[in-house]
């Protein structure tokens, strides 16, 4: 009996840890990791920002004639506001990825809330308009927030590829690791802002004319959206 408490007790935890971090789905409410699509188009994401190498990324992107989605932090866009806007006027789009980027997992559903619409004022402060679409931090959920997020219809947008987590890799690794998980209807998650981000920034140009001469062309995550109605 003992033994078989145990086993129930570890495959349960089990359970609940692959839930809590599944990238294809959630207990409630909407989710896309991917696009299904046979067009070959991919959105870039950036998560946590922004930081002070906002001016930077802009610029690489707007080099690379290329629109991305940043999932913000609510406490960076108030501390950096000047950023968020930048981003905005540059044409870019901006995510909600809670206010202070807590795990979104055993907590209250007064807590998601205030973490969501705290960070979606400070967006809509930046000139953001449109429907604002939500990433977990660290791809953590389980119950109190895909309930909220269901009960106001937000979008949860998780991701396919992921280069540049875990330990640093070089900009080249990043390239061809990009370059190797792409498929149509892709969403890469990139970091470009702390710890290893210098390497992520590096990488932008050659991932970018990597996929392109793949045939792949770049768009918002709203537009990959989009398609999904087509």
């Amino acid at each position: 009996m003992l033994i078989a408490a145990v086993l129930a007790l570890v495959l349960g935890a089990t359970g609940l840890y692959r839930l809590m971090n599944a990238r294809s789905f959630q207990l409630a409410g909407e989710l896309t990791h991917r696009v299904p699509t046979a067009e070959k188009v991919v959105a870039l994401t950036f998560d946590d920002g922004p930081g002070e190498q906002t001016g930077e990324i802009i610029a690489t992107l707007a080099e690379q004639r290329v629109r991305a989605t940043f999932y913000v932090n609510g406490a960076q866009v108030a501390a950096r506001p000047q950023d968020a806007k930048a981003l905005v006027a540059a044409g870019h789009e901006l995510g909600n990825h809670t206010y202070s980027h807590r795990r979104m997992v055993f907590v209250t559903s007064s807590t998601v809330a205030e973490e969501v619409e705290r960070t979606d004022a400070a967006i809509r402060s930046a000139g953001q308009r449109g429907d604002i679409t939500f990433r977990p931090p660290t791809g953590k959920k389980l119950l109190a927030l895909p309930l909220y997020l269901a009960r106001t219809q937000r979008h949860t947008v998780m991701w396919d590829v992921e280069a540049d987590s875990g330990t640093t890799p070089t900009a080249a690794e990043i390239v061809a690791a990009v370059r190797e998980q792409t498929r149509p209807g892709s969403i890469i998650l990139l970091h470009p802002w702390f710890g290893g981000g210098a390497n992520t920034r590096a990488a932008l140009p050659g991932l970018v004319a990597g996929l392109r001469e793949q045939g792949y062309r770049f768009v918002t995550v709203s537009e990959l959206l989009a398609l999904r109605d087509r």
